[in-house]
């Protein structure tokens, strides 16, 4: 069940991350900086925000807390001075960090408890909080890319207006 239970959370990751790759990769560098407003995150902001969460929290997750000293949260929110794949390069760096992290939890290992800001937690506990995290922020991110792109945009998921083509090819997928 939980080797069952940790393929379906990769999956679900793996999903989230292809969402914001589609969209990331039809965008410029510039309009990865690019803000609706001053009280506004951009897009890489919220891909530096993301991946030193993913840095933090699954780093040594088993053995150190998952709120790193290292870790300068406030600073994730201001503009970075990146370029296009120097951000691309961040952004893999922290989602292979938790793909390595998940890779080396198992039936063995999978009710230890870990720490995170100093507090004992549940691993699964950890795992919702960031299934429930990081598609908040891809959400933004397609959001965003969507703005920036206007007729230009094409859907990282099902377009607008495509669900009885996408459920037909599906099922005509699905039946092969």
């Amino acid at each position: 069940m939980i080797s069952e239970y940790l393929e379906n959370i990769k999956k679900q990751f793996e999903s989230y991350k292809e969402v914001a790759d589609k969209t990331i990769s039809q965008l410029t560098e510039k309009d990865l900086y690019w803000k609706y407003d001053e009280e506004s995150n951009d897009i890489a902001c919220i891909m530096m925000h993301m991946s030193e969460n993913m840095l933090s929290r699954w780093t040594d997750f088993f053995y150190s807390d998952g709120e790193k000293s290292w870790r300068d949260r406030d600073q994730e929110f201001t503009t970075q001075d990146l370029s296009y794949d120097e951000l691309i390069e961040q952004w893999e760096k922290g989602w292979n960090c938790l793909y390595t992290a998940l890779n080396t939890i198992n039936e063995s290992n999978f009710h230890k408890p870990i720490l995170i800001r100093n507090k004992e937690v549940k691993l699964i506990e950890s795992i919702t909080r960031q299934i429930a995290h990081y598609p908040y922020h891809i959400g933004q991110i397609a959001f965003i890319g969507k703005m920036i792109l206007k007729e230009k945009w094409k859907s990282p998921s099902i377009p607008k207006g495509k669900s009885k083509e996408y459920i037909q090819s599906e099922f005509e997928k699905n039946s092969k």
